[in-house]
């Protein structure tokens, strides 16, 4: 059987070791490695990821950019889990299960942005409410999302384990709040919206998982839909999905942000009443939310099993 060769470009961040972690056991895959010397090397960069069958990168967003204008139109398989190219229209947005026209564009793309952590429960929500008229593109949406600290990469992960942190770590807290959030724009983009959703992204301290909540008033729905009309929706949008799935009707009890921590797969909550709908979206945000979609994609770019190597 002749290996796939895979290059991780930034191997040592949060995203790139987890990836590591996952392709180093598999039997079907030959992962070109630089050493120490040349792991910051443009050239070197630039050669393993033009002897690759497929490369991860998993770097800052102008590093991203850079080595990508750098390798041109090369025929190798590019997975991008920065923000650099996730509206690039150039670039397929990496989230097969928000419709066909998804998953037959990654099928046939070899250049891939995998989705922001925020953005991909945004997205599993708001995408499929526009796409199908139920939501205009208009709607005033506005979101939620708590995330576990990993999801601020090695600097926030130090601060959160550090003994001697502040108080205020022990609590849930805000950010983002001056609207400039580096996912709004393929919230906005991927879903189809003209304005970019009011977002409140909450870190607590908890290591992995993330809930994302959409609000949906039902007054102000394209279509005149009930609470039960709007599940059965998301029940038949997801259907026969691998790592998306929908809980059944009726869920009333708490939703614990971390309760995904460890899973690649992603469960979908949709409660409320008929007047005032709540959509929330859990997963892990290292999982679904980065290194589990990104090796996701990857299988299904070379025609692996979809869930190999992932955790649902």
């Amino acid at each position: 059987m002749q290996k796939i060769k895979v290059f991780i470009d930034g191997s040592v961040g949060t995203t790139g070791l987890r990836i590591y972690d996952r392709l180093s056991v598999r039997q079907d895959i030959e992962l070109i490695k630089l050493p120490e010397e040349s792991r910051k090397d443009l050239a070197s960069r630039v050669e393993a990821v033009k002897a690759s069958d497929v490369t991860f990168l998993c770097l800052p967003d102008a590093a991203s950019k850079e080595i990508c204008e750098v390798v041109g139109d090369c025929d190798t398989k590019i997975l991008d889990t920065s923000t650099a190219h996730r509206t690039n229209p150039a670039w397929v947005y990496g989230f097969p299960e928000l419709s066909k026209d998804f998953r037959s564009k990654l099928l046939a793309s070899n250049r891939i942005a995998v989705p922001g952590c925020h953005a991909s429960g945004f997205c599993s929500i708001v995408a499929p409410l526009v796409a199908n008229g139920i939501i205009s593109p208009d709607y005033p949406v506005a979101a939620t999302s708590i995330t576990g600290y990993s999801g601020g990469g090695k600097k926030m992960i130090a601060e959160y384990d550090d003994n001697s942190r502040p108080d205020e770590f022990n609590a849930p807290r805000q950010y983002g709040i001056t609207q400039k959030h580096k996912h709004l724009p393929e919230m906005k983009a991927i879903c189809c919206l003209d304005y970019e959703p009011c977002f409140s992204p909450i870190v607590s301290d908890f290591y992995s998982g993330m809930t994302v909540t959409v609000p949906l008033f039902g007054r102000m729905l394209k279509k005149s839909m009930s609470l039960a009309e709007i599940h059965k929706f998301f029940e038949e949008h997801y259907k026969g999905q691998k790592l998306v799935k929908v809980l059944p009707f009726g869920y009333d009890g708490m939703i614990g942000s971390n309760h995904m921590s460890g899973k690649d797969s992603m469960e979908l909550i949709i409660t409320g009443n008929d007047e005032r709908i709540l959509i929330a979206s859990c997963f892990d945000n290292l999982g679904k939310g980065a290194s589990g979609a990104a090796v996701q994609c990857f299988n299904l770019i070379t025609n692996s099993d979809e869930t190999t190597g992932l955790e649902l």
